[in-house]
């Protein structure tokens, strides 16, 4: 297992870093949309919202909890989220269409994170976070797919 300490796994330690921030910003600003969603859409996309920053926030576990076992600190104030991030959180409460694009792409976002996390872990030859990361990829895209139906 890649610990840490070595070169390869301070930078599997990083791209984890920066999934667990993108992910937990999407779980929020998921929830946010779960909340705040309207219109003839609504009780379809208020499930579904919520259906994915449930399934979000046993992630934000798993990856946290993949980061101390490599022993490392696992980051976990707003502010190292926000600067961790790629995923922006959203300005004010777009209507239901601008809400499905915005999770699209974020969702995109996330799967880009977990691919790094893939390429890192294999380059360190950690399997353990390399399986993690494809899960998470996995789980990303099916979720922009998801959403993505919602507006054809």
């Amino acid at each position: 297992m890649a610990k840490a300490a070595n070169p390869n796994g301070k930078l599997v330690v990083e791209e984890l870093e920066r999934l667990l921030a993108d992910t937990y910003t999407l779980y929020l600003k998921t929830h946010n949309f779960h909340w705040n969603v309207t219109g003839p859409m609504f009780t379809t996309l208020h499930g579904l919202f919520m259906t994915q920053y449930s399934e979000l926030a046993l992630a934000v576990d798993e990856v946290a909890e993949r980061i101390r076992a490599l022993g490392a600190p696992a980051p976990g104030t707003y502010a190292d989220f926000a600067r961790l991030s790629a995923v922006k959180e959203a300005k004010g409460v777009p209507a239901a269409n601008q809400m499905i694009r915005q999770l699209t792409a974020d969702q995109a976002t996330v799967a880009k994170a977990a691919q790094r996390v893939v390429t890192a872990a294999q380059g360190a030859g950690d399997e353990g976070t390399a399986d993690l990361g494809i899960r998470r990829l996995q789980v990303h895209e099916k979720n922009a797919w998801m959403l993505r139906v919602h507006l054809e």
